[in-house]
């Protein structure tokens, strides 16, 4: 937030200032708009939103059209840039503000691109930080459980999301793709003109004999008389859901079979997306995102399913943030886990301890007892090092949750480096 909407938002009342901030929003796009010349139009920008899986799901439409030959550019949490040359995401954000993205989309088009797929936040939604793109193509992975601090209701929430829709069935295309397996899957698609649904239990693109395995998925997408095999080289059934998203795009763009079979075949992984970690230690170590209670279902479903031995899991809750989510981790990690270590995450200027215990309170729900199988350790350093001082066997699995792919950590005396990939690396090697 700029100095100024801070001197605003300390002289108006929190309440009011929820209620005039997307509007300063809209002014801001609109003025930023007017100054770079509307640098979005003429791009086909492709929006991918939802609770989980855009980050991955926008990864992979964007190896796909790479590998076809497409002239593509990538703006997602993790990174950004035009065709193969993807440069890391330093902001904490998703969306970025106007003034960023409208920087870095001219920056694209400078650079050629044609095509932009865009991973797009509720909060860029409601706040109209996206104003003046003209989005063609909107996709919605799933809506859960996430960001009611900010929206107030699941209602606002699911509405602002499918905001996306409304977009994109103003531009171009007016094509949505919609997870059919989704309860609110009804309201994306009436948001738009023309949509196709996929999933696993219900969709126009169903996969079925799904095999899931350590280092990925295949399956069989039948596709009119045509019944296509995909092979996703990042773990988890919730890629898979991905993954079809991603054929669901290609298949709109008229691209054939082998191009979408070839394109998802092609990622190898995303930074903080399932990343496990060998440094020749016995037993396996994963970082991922995962910080909503329907991220760690599936995910710490998947990993039960497939660890033989121990699974021991880290992770904690931001500060400042959905405090009503905090003690469902804590039970779902309780369920699934045989040991739950919690930590800090951005605990900004709330108290680290009373997070921690929040979050404890859901764990010892599910029977988990502290100094035995449920541990608090403040310090993201230490609890790392100790979460995987718990495993030994070639069958147990660590898990370390939350932070994924950032390189900063907020505290109360603000932002700080953080690298979780190589604090996972330095406690594996002893250093």
């Amino acid at each position: 937030m700029s100095s100024f909407r801070h001197a605003v938002k300390a002289l108006i009342p929190t309440g009011l200032f929820k209620r005039v901030e997307p509007f300063g929003h809209l002014v801001e796009a609109a003025i930023m708009n007017i100054r770079f010349g509307f640098p979005a139009r003429g791009l086909h920008v492709i929006g991918v939103t939802g609770t989980n899986g855009k980050t991955t799901t926008s990864f992979m439409i964007h190896r796909m059209l790479v590998e076809a030959g497409y002239d593509v550019a990538l703006m997602s949490t993790v990174a950004y840039g035009v065709g193969r040359d993807i440069t890391p995401q330093a902001a904490h954000m998703t969306t970025i503000s106007s003034p960023q993205l409208l920087k870095q989309i001219k920056g694209f088009k400078r650079a050629g691109a044609k095509w932009l797929v865009l991973e797009t936040t509720s909060h860029a939604l409601a706040q109209h930080r996206v104003w003046g793109v003209p989005y063609e193509i909107a996709v919605m992975t799933n809506v859960t459980h996430e960001h009611l601090d900010y929206h107030g209701t699941f209602e606002r929430y699911v509405n602002a999301k499918a905001g996306l829709f409304r977009i994109a069935n103003r531009h171009g295309r007016r094509f949505g793709v919609v997870n059919a397996d989704d309860p609110s899957a009804p309201i994306f698609q009436k948001s738009i003109n023309r949509s196709v649904t996929y999933g696993i239990n219900a969709g126009d693109l169903r996969a079925s004999n799904i095999e899931l395995k350590p280092d990925g998925s295949r399956y069989i997408v039948a596709i009119k008389d045509t019944r296509l095999e995909i092979n996703c080289h990042i773990p988890g059934e919730f890629n898979v859901y991905n993954s079809l998203a991603a054929v669901a795009v290609g298949l709109e763009l008229k691209l054939n079979l082998n191009q979408i079979a070839s394109g998802i075949a092609a990622l190898e992984g995303v930074e903080g997306r399932m990343d496990t970690v060998d440094e020749g230690q016995p037993f396996s170590v994963i970082i991922d995102f995962a910080h909503t209670p329907d991220s760690f279902e599936r995910l710490l479903g998947d990993l039960r399913k497939s660890t033989k031995g121990k699974l021991v899991v880290m992770f904690g809750s931001a500060g400042r943030r959905d405090e009503s989510k905090r003690a469902i981790q804590g039970e779902i990690a309780g369920k699934y886990a045989d040991e739950v270590v919690v930590t800090e995450e951005d605990d900004r200027d709330v108290d680290g301890n009373e997070i921690m215990a929040q979050i404890a309170e859901g764990a010892e729900r599910t029977g988990k007892v502290k100094e035995k199988d449920l541990f608090l350790i403040l310090d993201r350093s230490s609890a790392i090092k100790f979460a995987i001082s718990r495993a030994a066997s070639k069958d147990d699995t660590v898990v370390l949750l939350g932070k994924g792919h950032e390189k900063t950590i907020e505290r109360a005396d603000g932002e700080h480096p953080w690298d979780e990939m190589k604090e996972v690396r330095e406690a594996l090697n002893g250093s």
